[in-house]
């Protein structure tokens, strides 16, 4: 395997996930679709990185140049960085100005680099300095509550706000479960069943697209290809 992945769940309401990554060669990967943006402190060459990345709507073929480390904070889906939202960012990321080694600065203030550890601690204090905020609007919309909002206006609102539609989400999330179940051995016309596609041929086509593979490429484990970070997930319904 090209990186070895850890991962843990957050405390905070804020964050999705913490994963931390490691790679001791280059080589090739997939990025999948995450309908997630996340902070990515990379660790290459004895240089060191934050890097801002959007939701990604199609899985990508990438080449790893060098050895490195890699942290990464995903933030739940609702969470919004007014200075530098979602919408600006899908498909694509922005490296913020180093201000040191372990430092790195944002809107105007320089920030030291989280680490595995206190990721949670680093948010935090994004918060309280107004960098980070939740739309309780993209909440409602994926729980399907009812809100004051029209139907179209609260649409046009979670687009604005989270760079994807609500249908793109759940594909996107749908398609990521659906490999995890495949990775771990289902059988694929079980993986249709429970992942709510309409048959194999649709189950075929969006992981072609998000994720980067056919199901049976993912269950053939002869030749396995590394993707980047997944994990135990659920679709949104």
């Amino acid at each position: 395997m090209l990186f070895t992945f850890e991962e843990r769940p957050s405390d905070s309401p804020f964050v999705e996930r913490v994963w931390r990554a490691h790679s001791e060669r280059p080589g090739s990967f997939l990025s999948v679709a995450m309908s997630h943006w996340e902070m990515v402190v990379t660790r290459q060459n004895g240089t060191t990185m934050l890097t801002v990345r959007g939701p990604e709507t199609k899985a990508t073929p990438l080449h790893c140049a060098a050895a490195g480390e890699w942290l990464g904070i995903r933030f739940a889906l609702g969470t919004v960085m007014p200075q530098l939202p979602a919408s600006r960012l899908v498909d694509g990321a922005v490296h913020l100005p180093d201000a040191g080694r372990r430092s790195f600065w944002l809107h105007r203030s320089a920030w030291q680099l989280p680490a595995f550890e206190n990721a949670d601690t680093f948010v935090d204090r994004l918060v309280r300095d107004g960098l980070l905020a939740r739309e309780p609007i993209v909440q409602a919309a994926l729980h399907e509550r009812p809100n004051d909002r029209s139907v179209r206006t609260a649409q046009r609102h979670f687009r604005r706000t989270i760079g994807l539609t609500h249908s793109a989400v759940r594909q996107i999330e749908r398609a990521r479960y659906a490999t995890t179940l495949l990775q771990q051995g289902l059988p694929i016309l079980d993986v249709v069943d429970e992942a709510g596609y309409f048959d194999q041929p649709h189950l075929t086509r969006a992981l072609k697209h998000f994720i980067g593979q056919t199901p049976a490429q993912i269950l053939d484990r002869r030749r396995p290809q590394q993707l980047s970070l997944l994990y135990k997930t659920a679709p949104l319904r």
